[in-house]
């Protein structure tokens, strides 16, 4: 791993703005590294089991709401934290600082900062694309991983229409409604104050460099700048022989099918109770989060580490 960007400007979205987020009472801690303060949320007890929740584009921590109290309750420790640009995390004034493997870097340290081990990872869209290399990183500190509507795209795949018009879209579009974008991705739909909630990080255009930025960061040609890291880890995957969960949805245009290529080259994929989340769209931890929190559940005490 190289060292960490250098960071001289960043926007901080100001507190007030996280005065009625619904349903999330959880208290965010900080971490500050090269210039930028991470936050995340870290509930239970402290030598419980470790479950990390990692969130994607173009949501927040806000997004595991349903899922922490569930998981917290089976008496494990769940935290979630902040991509870089997201949330209560900083965000970055300048876009030059964005990048793929910034992200990876800038969560990689955090999780050293933080000396996390034994993990259990969650992780789903842009949360797989850098969870899984912080994984590949540093897979020591890892016990399994329950993947879900993401992946590790090298660029040699055939891309969904969907998602073409979904960097066209963040590209674009003079206009950029993050809480309406995530409810189009719901089957369930959300409410007028999740909508919201889901605004709240982002108090104006600036503050949403990051999440205009991430979809053209996808690897989805052969010279993408990451396609040979992400190589890379593909190929640490195909010896990871710790146990290995796809917990991907029936109704996501993009992601749908993605599960078929984990299962058949990751070893420690094989015979484990795979499943595919029936009636969720992209963002499943919204439609499906307490039935997503029980099977996590249910996997961790079912692969006890040896």
């Amino acid at each position: 791993m190289r060292e960490l960007p250098s960071v001289s400007n960043v926007l901080r979205t100001p507190p007030e703005c996280f005065n009625h987020i619904p349903d999330f009472p959880y208290e965010p801690h900080y971490i500050e590294l090269g210039g930028v303060r991470i936050a995340h949320i870290d509930e239970g007890p402290k030598d419980a089991p470790l479950v990390l929740l990692m969130h994607g584009e173009p949501t927040w921590s806000f997004l595991y709401r349903k899922m922490i109290p569930v998981l917290v309750r089976d008496g494990f420790r769940v935290i979630a934290p902040d991509l870089v640009g997201f949330g209560r995390s900083d965000k970055p004034a300048d876009k030059k600082n964005y990048s793929y493997l910034n992200h990876v870097l800038w969560m990689t340290a955090w999780m050293e900062a933080k000396d996390l081990k034994q993990i259990t990872l969650f992780c789903q869209d842009w949360g797989s694309l850098i969870g899984l290399r912080m994984v590949a990183e540093c897979p020591d500190r890892f016990d399994r991983i329950v993947l879900a509507n993401g992946g590790l795209p090298t660029g040699i795949e055939k891309i969904p229409a969907a998602f073409k018009l979904w960097q066209a879209f963040a590209r674009f579009s003079p206009w950029f409604p993050i809480g309406r974008i995530v409810k189009s991705g719901c089957t369930a739909g959300l409410t007028t104050e999740e909508v919201a909630a889901y605004d709240a990080p982002f108090p104006s255009r600036r503050y949403r460099i990051a999440a205009r930025l991430f979809p053209s960061f996808v690897p989805t040609a052969p010279d993408n700048p990451e396609r040979q890291n992400n190589e890379r880890a593909w190929e640490m995957f195909k010896h990871w022989d710790k146990p290995f969960l796809t917990l991907f949805s029936s109704r996501d245009p993009i992601t749908r099918g993605g599960e078929k290529v984990w299962q058949s080259r990751v070893p420690g994929a094989k015979g484990q109770p795979h499943a595919i989340t029936r009636g969720a769209g992209h963002f499943l931890q919204e439609d499906k989060g307490v039935e997503l929190a029980m099977k996590i559940a249910d996997f961790i005490r079912s692969t006890p580490v040896t």
